[in-house]
């Protein structure tokens, strides 16, 4: 998503020329370009596929829309293991229309995880509960924080069901770096994903996410806490950005390589 504007075919060919190995890979452009046209592009250029994002939407009451959303989450696991990645990346949904009920609402995402873990293990498929930034609660994820999405994730066996630590998300919550110590040691740390914070953010607060070092977050802390933490996985950089989308791709991934390796590496 940081290069949406490249084409699968461009991205693989742009990463081929950086040196660059992996690439974590979202559900719209794979089934755009075909899943085993894009499972044949990944292993055709070398890249491991490090996510597949995104499941998840599981906070619905009406139990037509459960059954909806459980079918998409399966099929969401199917590609992730056509793709030859072992992990989905949960947004786990908001609240639905005229529901005021957070505990509610986490607890349907209990009910989902408990169908779909086992679904998943037989694939060779981890769950990654992402927590967004409290400000996506209302619509998008009611779960805010590292403990909240650990409280989910630890009903249920470590290989089925884990969490994405996003910088973008949790550095401002105190508590994140206990958090991520106790991923660790339940081996839950199922990715990492680094994004800056800038302000003032843009009106639709979805395309906010800044360049790494443009903004108020250390890269170099939050990777420390996941390495003490035991990680020693790929380290993602999503950025959801309307300018950099509106720029050359093959520029912005260089860019992002430069980037990463002068305020993460």
């Amino acid at each position: 998503m940081t290069v949406k504007q490249l084409s699968l075919p461009e991205l693989a060919d742009a990463c081929g020329q950086l040196g660059i190995t992996n690439v974590g890979l979202w559900r719209e452009p794979v089934q755009s370009h075909g899943l085993e046209a894009t499972a044949k592009l990944v292993r055709d250029a070398g890249l491991t596929v490090t996510t597949l994002c995104r499941g998840g939407f599981f906070t619905a009451i009406d139990p037509k829309e459960r059954a909806q959303a459980l079918d998409d989450n399966r099929r969401a696991v199917d590609e992730a293991a056509t793709l030859g990645t072992d992990v989905l990346v949960l947004v786990s949904g908001g609240l639905p229309a005229g529901s005021k009920d957070l505990h509610g609402a986490r607890e349907r995402i209990a009910d989902a995880l408990g169908e779909l873990g086992p679904y998943a293990e037989e694939r060779g498929v981890k769950l990654a509960i992402e927590p967004l930034h409290p400000m996506y609660a209302s619509d998008r994820c009611v779960v805010s924080t590292l403990g909240q999405a650990l409280d989910l994730a630890e009903r249920f066996p470590a290989q089925q069901v884990g969490v994405t630590v996003d910088t973008y998300h949790i550095w401002w919550d105190d508590t994140a770096p206990e958090q991520i110590a106790r991923a660790g040691a339940g081996g839950r740390i199922h990715t990492f994903q680094l994004a800056d914070w800038t302000t003032p953010l843009p009106e639709g607060v979805l395309t906010g996410r800044g360049q790494i070092g443009d903004g108020a977050i250390d890269m170099r802390e939050w990777k420390g806490y996941v390495e003490a933490a035991g990680y020693t996985g790929a380290i993602e950089v999503e950025l959801f950005n309307a300018q950099l989308w509106a720029r050359d791709g093959r520029e912005v991934l260089a860019e992002t390589a430069r980037r990463f390796v002068e305020h993460a590496a």
